[in-house]
């Protein structure tokens, strides 16, 4: 059993464990909260005994070996260092950082302490994700990739009406472009590696983050075009453009539904059936440590570092400073 201490006591932390819990390997042993009454319940919800709201006491302590992070982003590397200094594997929620300079400090105390470090993003690790890739050749030369990921944002409402809230304060690392354009970045990193130049726009809010925005990045053979939001919502599918045809994905996060559309007419549908869609970062990450692996081959550090500075240099054309 590989037993895990959680930092960030939110949604995705609910739905993390949801999702872990397929895993047989994981054990949930530890919670960490900045408060003792935000730790102390939800680690009830899950009867869990130990809870921290100091981190270098969770780090120190044998009650766990891996940590799940899933903080306010500009928390992300602090904290993944000193827990990695204390020789525990790391699995952190996207972005990896707030940036790629502090990627490539995170991915240094990896190596330097041989543990694995390893960014939960999950759609690169989705049953559906490895369909895409067995089957692309089938559409002939790939010459465009569209991602589409807009979600309105249960906290715009409150940001209209005079609160900002974490999503949208730069101080916390975040925007469109952090939280929801990594979905539509990142695979297609996987996919095609980084670009060799990228033009980007967005729409500024007055808290100084993106809320929405779309990136063109070119290839030698192919361009790619992405676009997200967290103020409006979008049903538009995503696709990878091939000469011979087309690769329908129903939706970026997570991919449910995959055909391939050819030239002629012919439609095939090659969708799986997933799990619950964070268990596989989870089995994916639980599987290396068994191995005695410090990096997952997929959701690699050149995939994240490519990622992070996609992102750096599309918030830096569109404006974006955190701070």
């Amino acid at each position: 059993m590989i037993k895990f201490g959680i930092i960030g006591t939110n949604w995705i932390t609910d739905s993390f464990i949801e999702g872990a819990l397929h895993a047989e390997d994981f054990a949930l042993t530890a919670v960490y909260s900045r408060t003792e009454e935000k730790a102390a319940a939800f680690a009830q919800k899950y009867g869990v005994e130990t809870t921290f709201t100091d981190l270098e006491e969770m780090a120190k302590s044998d009650v766990i070996d891996a940590v799940y992070i899933a903080s306010p982003n500009s928390l992300h590397a602090e904290q993944a260092m000193l827990l990695m200094k204390h020789k525990k594997h790391v699995l952190c929620e996207k972005p990896l950082a707030s940036d790629s300079a502090e990627v490539k400090a995170m991915i240094e105390t990896a190596k330097e302490n041989n543990v694995l470090l390893m960014e939960a993003l999950k759609t690169t690790l989705l049953p559906n994700f490895k369909v895409i890739q067995e089957n692309i050749h089938k559409i002939g030369v790939v010459r465009r990739f569209v991602a589409n990921y807009c979600q309105y944002s249960s906290r715009y409402d409150a940001y209209k009406a005079g609160t900002v809230l974490n999503a949208f304060n730069p101080t916390f690392s975040n925007g469109s472009i952090m939280d929801i354009g990594i979905y539509c970045i990142y695979p297609l990193v996987v996919l095609f590696g980084k670009p060799t130049a990228i033009k980007a726009n967005g729409y500024i809010l007055e808290s100084g983050v993106d809320g929405e925005g779309s990136i063109v990045l070119s290839y030698p053979e192919m361009e790619a075009v992405v676009m997200f939001s967290k103020i409006t919502d979008s049903s538009m599918p995503s696709e990878i453009q091939g000469e011979d045809g087309t690769i329908l994905i129903d939706k970026i996060n997570p991919i449910e539904k995959v055909e391939i559309h050819y030239r002629k007419g012919v439609v095939e549908d090659v969708s799986l059936q997933q799990k619950h869609s964070m268990y596989y970062e989870v089995e994916e990450f639980i599987n290396l440590i068994q191995a005695g692996k410090y990096e997952s081959t997929i959701n690699s550090y050149a995939n994240s570092i490519a990622t992070a500075e996609i992102i750096e240099e599309a918030r830096k054309q569109m404006g974006v400073v955190f701070g």
